[in-house]
């Protein structure tokens, strides 16, 4: 079974978080939530209390297909203070597994080198010069890197995350069974 790992800092958006973790658990590929606090409960943007799964030195990263970040602007920050993290996320985009970041989170993968001549979107402000190329759409998947433009495109960038995993059919079933079509 393929399996999902979603990073839960102090400051994540909630709905890029909640609703990515909703939709791939809808279907058999599995989704942990993991908390890089040492607590399993994490407080949002706007201030709701969400439990993770995991702590991060509860599981080893080598064991998921992909690393998913939510964005927020201090999730952000606090997600790309954690080197554990950045180190796996490395590790991930070089062994060709799959790393996603919505919002301002593609940030992160800018800093580390993996939008170079890359298609990608984020949040507007977040867009620096990466020396890839800046789309302005929901989602964009290049490669083994799948970036969102913030929560409003959120279904979208779950859906793209998805595709990797399941056909077009089922995600498209998927769609509709939440009213999205």
């Amino acid at each position: 079974m393929n399996k999902c790992a979603i990073f839960l800092a102090e400051g994540f958006e909630e709905c890029e978080a909640l609703i990515t973790v909703d939709m791939i658990r809808r279907t058999d590929v599995g989704i942990d939530m993991i908390s890089l606090s040492d607590s399993y409960e994490v407080t949002s943007s706007h201030n709701i209390t969400v439990k993770a799964d995991y702590l991060l030195d509860e599981v080893s990263l080598e064991d998921y297909d992909a690393l998913i970040l939510p964005g927020g602007k201090l999730g952000t920050e606090n997600l790309e203070k954690c080197e554990v993290l950045k180190n796996a996320l490395v590790k991930h985009y070089e062994e060709n597994k799959l790393v996603c970041a919505i919002c301002a989170a593609p940030s992160i993968f800018g800093h580390l080198g993996f939008l170079k001549d890359k298609n990608y979107t984020c949040f507007p402000s977040f867009d620096d010069d990466y020396k890839g190329t800046y789309q302005k759409v929901f989602a964009v998947c290049d490669g083994n890197v799948i970036t969102g433009r913030g929560m409003g495109a959120t279904i979208e960038f779950a859906k793209e995350i998805l595709l990797k995993y399941k056909s077009e059919e089922e995600v498209e079933e998927l769609l509709e069974s939440i009213q999205y079509r």
